[in-house]
C-alpha cells in the first residue's frame, strides 16, 4: 500500500463582490474562469483527489462547469470568508501528505507551475509558496504540519495565516505563467 499522494483544493465560494457578480464562471475565451483552473489542476495526474469548494453562487456553477471529473464540496457558511472555503475543502481530501491550493480566479496557472510547487516540497519544509516577481501567488502546496491548523482558521484569512511560523520553501514562477487574479470585470477584459 502505497502512501497518501498530493491533493488539491480549489477555492471557488466567493462573492465576487468586487468583480459584481459569479466570477467564477466569467467567460475568458467562451470558457467559464474555473474551467481553466480545473484544466490545470487536473493536468496534473499526480493530483488526487481536486476537490472544488463552491458557495455564494453554488448552483450557478453547478450549471455552468464540468465538475464531473472533481469531488465538490460547499461551504455552507462562505460568507465567512477564505478560511471557510480553506477548512472545507481540506476537509474533503481526506488522507493526503500535501495539499495543493488554487484559485478559481487565476486562470493562467499552468499544470507545469502546479507539477513544478510540488517538486518543491519534500521533507525538510512544511508549505511551498509560489512568487511571482517577488510577490506571493498560487499554487500553494500545505503539508500535514500546516494542514493540522487549518480547522482552526476563521475569517477572511487564507493559508497565508497557517504558515506563520512554519519552514516554507518560496521559489518564482514569474517566469512560467501570467499570475493575474481576476477581480474585475476590467481585468477580464484586459486578460481576453
Amino acid at each position: 500500500m502505497g502512501e497518501p499522494g498530493f491533493g488539491c483544493v480549489v477555492l471557488a465560494a466567493g462573492e465576487g463582490r468586487r468583480f459584481g457578480g459569479a466570477k467564477q464562471i466569467a467567460l475568458l475565451d467562451g470558457r467559464p474562469l474555473l474551467d481553466l483552473v480545473l484544466d490545470a489542476a487536473l493536468g496534473v495526474p499526480a493530483l488526487d483527489p481536486v476537490v472544488v469548494v463552491l458557495g455564494a453562487w453554488a448552483a450557478a456553477v453547478r450549471e455552468a462547469v464540468d465538475l464531473s471529473s472533481v469531488t465538490v464540496v460547499e461551504a455552507l457558511d462562505w460568507s465567512e470568508g477564505q478560511a471557510a472555503s480553506l477548512r472545507a475543502g481540506v476537509e474533503a481530501l481526506g488522507s493526503v501528505s500535501a495539499a495543493v491550493v488554487l484559485l478559481a480566479d487565476m486562470p493562467f496557472v499552468t499544470p507545469q507551475v502546479i507539477a513544478a510547487s510540488m517538486d518543491h516540497f519534500t521533507s525538510t519544509v512544511d508549505a511551498v509558496r509560489t512568487l511571482y516577481g517577488g510577490r506571493p501567488g498560487h499554487p500553494v502546496v500545505l503539508g500535514p504540519r500546516v494542514l493540522a491548523r487549518v480547522p482552526g482558521l476563521r475569517g477572511d484569512v487564507g493559508a497565508r495565516a497557517v504558515m506563520q511560523d512554519v519552514r516554507v520553501r518560496e521559489w518564482e514562477a514569474g517566469h512560467l505563467c501570467d499570475p493575474t487574479d481576476i477581480d474585475t470585470p476590467d481585468q477580464l477584459e484586459v486578460s481576453a
